[in-house]
């Protein structure tokens, strides 16, 4: 499913021919670039904020990006169990298999929290169902062995109508039993095509499924809660911070998710490199489109340049890795400090110093050192510290998408007229849009010519 950013104008700003853009080269040749970024818990204050913005968001709205989180999440993860069947990679499978088992229950552990026991009861055992039939399906991709696959498939779609019946009852008329087949038949539709397609070395495709799978899973979170939560605590997920809150922690954790998607082929020095690099730097050019839409193009630029030598020096320590050159990895894990500097100058700066430029540099160290951590325990085979640490990685960038999301805000408001935030930050609130809608038709789910489109505040 391609989703287009509508509100994407890049202004000039093309990552692929700028000097850090991900090079076709081998991944453990020792010029090898990329784009990247990282993340620890939902709700833990990492980055200091110079002054309080907005009040703590409800309950309810957090638990729906947790929802969001753990069904993207869900989907990186049965991919890379998937991919790994098809490598013959036992220890990984292993890993990957028990940090899936580790997302099922806490989704299960979330559902019950928010929609009570007696749903869970029934979500449970559907759920992880689908996860055995989706390895299933990978494993007889492996053994080329069509009827198994086939099967795999039906039993597949016979989840989807299961699950689908189950959400559209639960929502009380809110979803329909046809819009959550759907959306689950997409889901399983992503999953399998990535596989397929990874088993013929056509790792374009394999990547670009594997974006789109997490992107949909994401927004369907979105969608879930949209139609499960009562009326009270939906209308809390139309306010614009909750939105940009949402956007940014997809977009931040989806770095972490693609840096350690293109380290692992760094390290491994695996034909499907290219491939995860250009979903990187995909990723890359979202948020500098993010940026625009806050803080315009002059910003957008000198974010994109800090930003996307960071990336570069992630990838250069995992090819360092891959060569066993201990002088590369110091040299990329010094660079990375600068990095760490300049970005927290700049966006104290642009936050009007709301955020500390110390506690931002702190925060995005710890961001660089996990993901440093991801590929060492990688390249040492160690897959379980690996799983670990990328899930702290993963949940530390909702952390810092909400700190930022408060900041940012807070300073795009208060460049608009007396009543702004009230009425949505220039009437992005009373858009009707709501998150049962596809997210990209404006950074807060607005119209593409909304107040933070181009030629809107900060212009």
């Amino acid at each position: 499913m391609r989703r287009v950013l509508t509100w994407i104008v890049l202004l000039g700003l093309p990552v692929s021919g700028s000097g850090f853009a991900v090079r076709a080269a081998s991944a453990a040749g020792p010029g090898s670039a990329v784009l990247a970024a990282s993340a620890p818990r939902p709700g833990s204050a990492v980055l200091a904020v110079a002054a309080p913005v907005t009040a703590a968001a409800p309950a309810a709205p957090d638990s729906a990006v947790r929802l969001q989180a753990l069904l993207a999440e869900h989907a990186a993860l049965a991919a890379d169990l998937m991919r790994s069947r098809i490598r013959g990679d036992a220890d990984f499978v292993q890993a990957a298999n028990a940090a899936l088992g580790q997302n099922t229950d806490a989704m299960t552990t979330l559902m019950r929290q928010l929609f009570g026991p007696a749903m869970v009861g029934r979500f449970g055992p559907l759920w992880s169902e689908h996860v055995v039939e989706l390895v299933a399906y990978a494993s007889a991709v492996a053994a080329q062995d069509d009827d198994a696959r086939h099967h795999a498939r039906a039993e597949l779609t016979e989840y989807e109508e299961e699950l689908s019946r189950f959400f559209a009852g639960a929502s009380h008329g809110r979803l329909t039993t046809a819009a959550a087949h759907h959306a689950l038949d997409m889901h399983v539709r992503h999953l399998t095509e990535q596989v397929d397609a990874y088993a013929t070395g056509d790792y374009v495709t394999a990547d670009r499924d594997y974006r789109e799978g997490y992107q949909h899973m994401y927004e369907l979170g979105g969608v879930l809660a949209d139609a499960l939560l009562p009326p009270r605590d939906r209308a809390a997920l139309r306010e614009p911070v909750w939105r940009l809150r949402s956007r940014l922690g997809e977009l931040l954790a989806e770095h972490v998710v693609l840096v350690e998607d293109v380290t692992r082929a760094a390290v491994t020095n695996t034909p499907d490199f290219t491939a995860a690099a250009a979903g990187i730097n995909a990723n890359t050019r979202d948020l500098v489109a993010a940026m625009d839409t806050l803080f315009g193009a002059a910003t957008a630029r000198r974010f994109q340049q800090i930003w996307g030598y960071h990336v570069e020096q992630l990838v250069a320590y995992s090819a360092a890795l891959a060569g066993s050159d201990s002088a590369g990895r110091e040299r990329a894990r010094t660079n990375l400090r600068g990095y760490e500097d300049r970005m927290g100058a700049l966006l104290s700066e642009v936050t009007g110093k709301r955020m500390d430029a110390t506690g931002l540099t702190a925060a995005f160290r710890a961001h660089d050192d996990m993901l440093l951590r991801h590929a060492d325990a990688y390249a040492a085979r160690d897959y379980g510290t690996a799983h670990e640490v990328a899930r702290e990685t993963y949940r530390h960038g909702f952390d810092m998408a909400r700190d930022l999301a408060d900041a940012f805000g807070a300073t795009v408001a208060g460049r608009l007229p007396v009543g702004g935030p009230q009425t949505g930050f220039g009437g992005l609130a009373t858009s009707g849009v709501g998150p049962s809608v596809p997210l990209r038709a404006g950074l807060f789910g607005g119209a593409a010519d909304s107040t933070y489109g181009p030629g809107g505040a900060g212009r």
